[in-house]
């Protein structure tokens, strides 16, 4: 179904003369606020589910969307505006001349690589020179930043790397992810693993060091975190980028870390929200609080445990309950999988799983180090436009034209 949504696109695009744009999403922009910018009316979201409603606040600042327009200017014809890394907005002019909205998969491919580098400024500097991939770089140091003092490293110590990355339309797309690596220093290995989105060393301990602690006491879950999921009654796509705590309204709610609030007001379908940014990237997100505790207010830090506001149903809410999201580097993790009261420690067939695939990623990291294997580099795989059957649109050249 999706595969031919994109060859109508391409059709409409050869017939029209149809222009494709990539463009950043302004900051400060809501969904709401595109609309009205584009004459588009805005009964398209207000007609939306609850849940639909709630993923238009996520579309990030700066993230890329596409539009197509058309060059004898009738204005928009479509346009892709991802929510996530896994979902985007997919807005159609019909035939009747009014819009359609539909939640849809974003096509990407996944390109995966190991290598091996010696030492020779630093991991960060070696990295970014042999890939000229900084997101890559910065990805490394930060899987390895709580289990390895950086500056211990001599010139010509060893790392080595396998990860993963997303292209889409010849670009990277999302944020690389470290599958394993290690580092060798003075002649002992250093190694570090990806497992169900953690990261352990080879004993099975894990490494992360920010812990979060529950927003909120002695309330249930009433939704769980999903980036995407087919909805087999609905027959369509859905998302759900946090977790929701059921509760009476004034429940107290907490600050999950200690940091700084960088917002606190209305926030569309989440109500009253707020946001705090934390250390490593972290930032939470409380919304449909029925109001907030004195004095909270953006600028003001707080520490963890701390009461922030109260449990409510502001917003498109159904009852009251606390929608709690928890971002790194601006894009939505699950937060059951980092709060916790101390580091885990695998055991039992979890410990006998992990040990079975460290083993594998060694022996690819040794590999890597053997044949002295070199990493792929950005600006290569940027030359490369991937066409995917879902991407037509934006492959075919000769039927439109690319900018930004």
């Amino acid at each position: 179904m999706i595969r031919h949504v994109f060859l109508l696109f391409l059709t409409a695009a050869a017939l029209w003369s149809a222009v494709v744009e990539r463009k950043p999403w302004p900051s400060g922009e809501s969904f709401l606020r595109y609309l009205e910018h584009k004459g588009l009316p805005q009964k398209l979201y207000w007609d939306l589910e609850r849940e639909d409603k709630e993923l238009c606040e996520e579309i990030r600042a700066g993230v890329p969307y596409y539009e197509m327009t058309d060059d004898n200017g009738t204005g928009l014809l479509q346009a892709l505006i991802p929510i996530n890394d896994e979902l985007q907005i997919h807005l159609k002019r019909n035939a009747e001349g009014g819009y359609d909205f539909e939640m849809i998969p974003v096509a990407y491919q996944v390109i995966e690589d190991s290598f091996a580098l010696p030492v020779t400024r630093s991991p960060y500097q070696d990295i970014i020179a042999a890939t000229n991939n900084r997101k890559l770089a910065h990805a490394f140091v930060d899987a390895f930043k709580n289990s390895f003092d950086f500056t211990r490293l001599r010139k010509g110590d060893i790392v080595a790397v396998a990860y993963k990355e997303k292209m889409r339309l010849g670009r990277p797309y999302g944020l690389p992810s470290i599958e394993a690596a290690m580092i060798k220093s003075r002649k002992k290995a250093h190694y570090l693993f990806r497992y169900h989105d953690r990261y352990y060393d080879e004993k099975g301990r894990e490494v992360e060091g920010f812990l979060f602690r529950k927003p909120v006491n002695h309330v249930r879950i009433t939704s769980r975190f999903t980036l995407r999921r087919w909805h087999p009654v609905l027959h369509r796509y859905r998302a759900h980028l946090g977790v929701d705590f059921g509760g009476r309204t004034g429940t107290p709610i907490y600050a999950a870390a200690d940091g700084r609030i960088i917002f606190a007001g209305r926030l569309g379908g989440y109500g009253n929200v707020i946001k705090i940014r934390h250390r490593d990237g972290f930032m939470t997100l409380y919304a449909h609080m029925s109001k907030f505790r004195r004095g909270m207010r953006r600028g003001r830090y707080v520490k963890k445990g701390q009461v922030i506001g109260y449990i409510g149903s502001t917003g498109m809410s159904t009852g009251p309950h606390l929608h709690f999201g928890l971002y790194k580097n601006g894009r939505p993790i699950n937060p059951l999988g980092v709060i916790k009261v101390a580091k885990r420690t695998l055991y039992g067939k979890k410990r006998k799983d992990f040990i079975r695939y460290a083993e594998g990623m060694k022996k690819e990291l040794g590999e890597a180090v053997a044949q002295n294997r070199k990493p792929l580099r950005l600006d290569d795989l940027s030359k490369t436009r991937y066409c995917l059957d879902d991407e037509a649109l934006f492959c075919d050249i000769n039927a439109t034209r690319i900018g930004g």
